[in-house]
């Protein structure tokens, strides 16, 4: 199964009704001129054209109809179609993807497939789609929005290396220390109302926007050196300006 396929079929079916909608909107027309105008004749012979047009235009409404209900949603993701064409999308868009079905990651975003209800979530935001070619769009556009918002490198190192003195003091730790990012995130954004609005996939999105950025020291002349760790779970995945995947896992900042 292919939504492709599909789309294609609908978009002539979607053609056919277009032209029955037009030629009844210019046969209503002229049966309300003809009627003011008393054309009697005309006036019948346009109303058993505008019968058979409306004919034509619930013929292919029936036949759109038995096209959706045909088309087996459930079958398609439960099959595993949904998801290799959605990959292949990936391929043909340079849409960065790892994992396996049913949850994907396309940096910075998280990907999951619900084959019960047939949604996609995106994050946390659930949209009812069945047509990878939209998602990957989707993806793609949402990429592309990150790309072009404003990014001040050096703001964020020094909000970083706030957040980090903060975790040196409540985590005891000496002040060069390295600190997981994962960790230096919950002081980044302390509540879960704060959470919503920067998560941690942001959070990853902009450690790679600074590890493009080439800085390596705060406006106080502080180093920063990030670090990785044989734990991936407390890693986070990034892409470099190449859109090799780097993983970090720690930081620290001295002098």
């Amino acid at each position: 199964m292919n939504y492709e396929d599909f789309y294609a079929e609908m978009q002539a079916k979607e053609k056919a009704m277009k032209d029955n909608l037009a030629g009844i909107q210019k046969l209503f027309k002229m049966i309300s001129r003809e009627t003011e105008n008393g054309e009697i004749r005309g006036l019948g012979r346009d109303l058993d054209s505008m019968a058979d047009a409306v004919y034509a235009l619930a013929s292919s409404l029936r036949e759109m109809k038995n096209k959706v209900s045909g088309f087996d949603a459930k079958d398609y993701f439960e099959s595993g179609d949904f998801a290799e064409q959605m990959l292949q999308e990936c391929g043909e868009k340079n849409v960065n993807v790892r994992g396996e079905f049913p949850v994907y990651e396309m940096f910075p975003y998280r990907v999951r497939l619900d084959v019960e209800n047939q949604d996609v979530y995106i994050d946390r935001k659930k949209i009812s789609c069945v047509r990878p070619r939209k998602v990957v769009e989707t993806i793609k556009n949402g990429q592309e929005r990150l790309n072009r918002a404003s990014f001040n490198a050096l703001t964020f190192v020094s909000e970083l290396a706030d957040a980090y003195d903060l975790a040196v003091l409540k985590l005891n730790k000496r002040p060069d220390a390295d600190i997981y990012l994962t960790s230096l995130y919950k002081f980044l954004a302390p509540m879960s109302r704060f959470r919503k609005d920067y998560d941690q996939q942001s959070f990853a999105f902009d450690l790679a926007r600074l590890y493009i950025s080439g800085i390596e020291e705060t406006k106080n002349g502080r180093k920063i050196q990030f670090g990785p760790s044989r734990n991936m779970n407390k890693s986070i995945r990034i892409l470099d300006r190449e859109g090799k995947e780097q993983y970090l896992a720690t930081i620290r900042f001295y002098k």
